[in-house]
């Protein structure tokens, strides 16, 4: 535990595989042990920065492209000087970049979700303060594609699920902002008593009522939020970037070469974890007006799954060649086009997105791309005012919550009771009474010794019972303590999930404001294996 205190917050760190909320893949991953070593390139620990931007430099990289497409993209809003200077510097070769990913989710989603991009800007920061002679960008690249809308349409607040109402279909990034407005104003009900709450609603307006789409929405958001720092979005949805991609789709529609290649290494890595993403054979899907379909194979066609779209060979690479932007990668593909256009060194990712980029080392040897660091994000947990104060008059540490609440329950119970709440002497005289009753069995008549360990059995369970019914009634006498205990881990651990997992970034800057994000910035460790765990003291 490392404890630092600055301006009243204080911060200290658990290790994530202490924590029981991250999966066995993780927490071996973060060791830098096998059996999983084999699967990615760098310790993620202790990566080597020096060995992975030598290999970048190798790399032919269109810089003209990226920076001029990068432009185009923020045509449209008002640019932030220090967005625009890191704009330019991509086009020197001494530049790298530190990319996370995310989907549009309206409104952020998920708290995680600007845990990335502060994680990512941290990197950078100190990067350039260890590499003064080079220069380091945030990205966040955005999965404008995707098209799960029931994930990507809702967010949690104060408690409730709020739901965009619309019926529009495919690439989520590319649906039209309507409706949006009534949400807003949700929004304003729930966090419009709050000191900074004016500011954050005004860019939620800014972006979902002016911009058309919700890319450019997020683009819009996302800018208005992290600019100041020199974040970089960048919208991979454009014929400029996919075409870049062109030789690996064209591979991929012809050979099927990613589920081969991957196929092998989920062999190997399903020995041991669970698999994370499963390739398909095409691992394509054809983008276009308000439909996201998979491209499948047919004999000597190529055709879109639930439309009457289908291909020839050369009208398919016709197609590929006329309209990349047509062509979306799923999973499999996705990294991969993000370290072609990217002078990426390293990419940071949840636990879902960690365990998918340790089936593609080989993916990246096969298509001759430089396989990035990659990074398990940050977690915060933040523990305002009043959870501290009941933590510290309960005689607990935010620690302690990350136990099952039951079993937490039953340890603070007996901690603090004066009762003896466990039978162990009396587990050891039923031991000691059956085991001479057992002897004298032996002695009369063998068969009797089963009827002996029978009793034995319910003589041991009735203990247990008891022992059950005196820690519940001692625990009436720690109502109080009890309740305090179970209102404080709803409130950090909402649904008995982790506190990032659920609840969004709203409330919380209409409290602190831009602070929220220096704060959070201040404690980021961009390179750990520990979980962050924020206070506020006063």
């Amino acid at each position: 535990m490392i404890q630092h205190i600055n301006s009243g917050i204080a911060f200290h760190t658990v290790p994530i595989a202490e924590t029981g909320y991250f999966s066995p893949i993780i927490a071996n991953f973060l060791s830098g042990q096998l059996p999983l070593r084999e699967f990615y390139a760098y310790n993620p620990v202790a990566p080597d920065f020096d060995m992975v931007m030598k290999m970048k430099e190798g790399q032919p990289l269109r810089r003209d492209i990226l920076a001029e497409t990068l432009y185009q993209q923020y045509a449209h809003l008002e640019i932030r000087e220090e967005v625009r200077a890191n704009i330019g510097l991509l086009q020197a070769t001494n530049t790298f970049t530190v990319c996370t990913a995310h989907q549009p989710n309206i409104f952020t989603g998920y708290l995680y979700f600007v845990y990335k991009i502060l994680q990512t800007i941290k990197l950078t920061q100190d990067l350039a303060r260890q590499y003064p002679g080079k220069h380091f960008v945030p990205v966040y690249y955005m999965g404008s594609e995707d098209a799960d809308l029931d994930e990507l349409g809702s967010i949690f607040l104060d408690g409730k699920k709020l739901t965009w109402q619309t019926d529009q279909t495919g690439a989520v990034g590319r649906m039209r902002t309507e409706g949006l407005e009534e949400m807003i104003n949700q929004i304003g009900d729930s966090i419009g008593y709050l000191p900074h709450a004016p500011q954050i609603l005004e860019i939620l307006r800014k972006a979902y009522l002016e911009q058309p789409d919700i890319q450019q929405a997020t683009l819009s958001l996302v800018n208005d939020l992290f600019g100041c720092y020199g974040l970089v979005v960048l919208i991979p949805d454009t014929p400029n970037f996919k075409r870049q991609l062109i030789p690996v789709m064209k591979d991929e529609l012809l050979e099927q070469s990613s589920e081969k290649v991957v196929s092998k290494t989920i062999d190997k890595l399903s020995a041991h974890f669970k698999v994370q993403a499963t390739p398909r054979e095409i691992n394509l899907f054809y983008l276009f007006d308000n439909k996201r379909e998979r491209i499948v194979k047919d004999g000597e066609l190529w055709k879109v799954l639930h439309t009457a779209l289908s291909f020839t060979r050369d009208e398919l690479l016709n197609e590929l060649e006329a309209h990349p932007e047509r062509f979306s990668p799923n999973v499999i593909l996705r990294g991969i086009l993000q370290e072609t256009i990217l002078p990426n060194i390293a990419f940071i990712g949840g636990g879902g997105e960690v365990a998918y980029w340790l089936e593609l080392k080989d993916l990246f040897q096969y298509h001759k791309v430089p396989y990035p660091v990659i990074l398990l994000r940050n977690s915060f947990l933040w523990v305002r005012r009043e959870e501290h104060t009941r933590l510290g008059k309960l005689g607990l540490s935010p620690d302690a919550l990350f136990e099952d609440t039951g079993l937490l329950l039953s340890k603070f119970v007996h901690a603090h009771t004066n009762a003896s709440l466990v039978l162990r002497d009396e587990y050891a005289a039923v031991e000691k009474l059956f085991n001479e009753l057992e002897e004298k069995a032996k002695a009369i008549d063998i068969t009797l010794i089963a009827s002996v360990n029978a009793e034995r059995s319910r003589a041991i369970k009735s203990i247990g019972k008891m022992e059950h019914k005196f820690l519940r009634a001692e625990k009436k006498k720690f109502a109080w303590q009890t309740e305090q205990i179970q209102t404080v881990k709803d409130r950090l651990f909402p649904g008995n999930s982790l506190q990032e997992r659920k609840e969004n970034f709203l409330p919380y800057y209409a409290e602190y404001g831009p602070a929220f994000f220096d704060h959070i910035l201040q404690f980021c460790i961009p390179v750990t294996d520990q979980f962050i765990i924020v206070t506020e003291l006063s």
